[in-house]
């Protein structure tokens, strides 16, 4: 009986639907430009403009690219789905992750406690440790 047990359980199942990093990014961005309940203008902005610079898009790219991860993120329960496609990204890939989501958070000087939870919660998940997070923080902190 536990033969036969361990034998389903161990079938390999259908692999989950793999997602572009790139798409990846964009959705946790778009999530945390709303997570504390408005998405500004300036927020918007800031968000293709760093899909832009980092992914070198057109603007017709961006915003399919942000339509995208949009239709993702309404879809999506939790963040595994996109932190696990930005795994074996190289760590000055991740760094750049977490400087753009920083980018996002203070683009209306302010850091809202849940837009502060999301980056550190992202930073955990992709590897990044919390004393470059809070290098990265205080960076943007600066330039804000």
């Amino acid at each position: 009986m536990f033969d036969a047990l361990r034998a389903i359980f161990s079938r390999p199942g259908p692999a989950p639907a793999g997602i572009a990093p790139q798409l990846a990014v964009a959705a946790l961005l778009v999530h945390l430009a709303a997570i504390d309940g408005t998405v500004t203008p300036a927020e918007r902005d800031a968000l293709r403009g760093a899909l832009i610079d980092h992914y070198k898009l057109g603007d017709d790219e961006v915003d399919r690219l942000i339509a995208e991860a949009t239709r993702r993120d309404q879809e999506s329960v939790d963040f595994y789905r996109f932190t696990s496609a930005l795994s074996d990204l190289e760590a000055a890939d991740k760094l750049h992750i977490i400087r753009m989501m920083w980018q996002v958070v203070f683009t209306d000087n302010k850091n809202h406690e849940l837009e502060d939870n999301m980056v550190w919660r992202i930073a955990e998940l992709i590897g990044v440790s919390a004393r470059d997070r809070a290098v990265l923080r205080t960076q943007m902190t600066r330039t804000a």
